[in-house]
């Protein structure tokens, strides 16, 4: 193929979606903000305004209940270390292991 005939092909139009130079951003916080996007609104749960990297507060966005999950089979682990048995006893070990801290040899001067 000829280079002349290469560039006379020509490109696809329209393939971009639409720029929006004010897009609102709306959190769930209440703070709005005007950003260039595609999308015309844009809905978030986290902002500067209320992340805790921003604020410097704990806030915990849980929407499966993993945290209270957790806390959960954290309980029953403690309730069947005080019991006895096999499970009781391997659950303790694991806990105790967990806790240990790992000993460091001297060093030598």
């Amino acid at each position: 193929m000829r280079i002349s005939t290469l560039y006379s092909i020509s490109m696809k139009k329209n393939t971009h979606p639409k720029f929006y130079p004010k897009a609102k951003i709306t959190c769930v916080c209440g703070a709005n903000f005007e950003i260039g996007s595609t999308l015309e609104k844009i809905d978030i749960e986290l902002c500067s305004k209320c992340h805790p990297f921003y604020t410097g507060k704990q806030k915990i966005v849980d929407t499966a209940r993993r945290v209270e999950k957790f806390a959960e089979r954290a309980s029953k682990k403690v309730s069947l270390a005080t019991q006895g048995g096999r499970k009781a006893k391997r659950v303790k070990r694991t806990t105790q292991k967990e806790t240990k801290k790992p000993k460091f040899e001297k060093d030598e001067e």
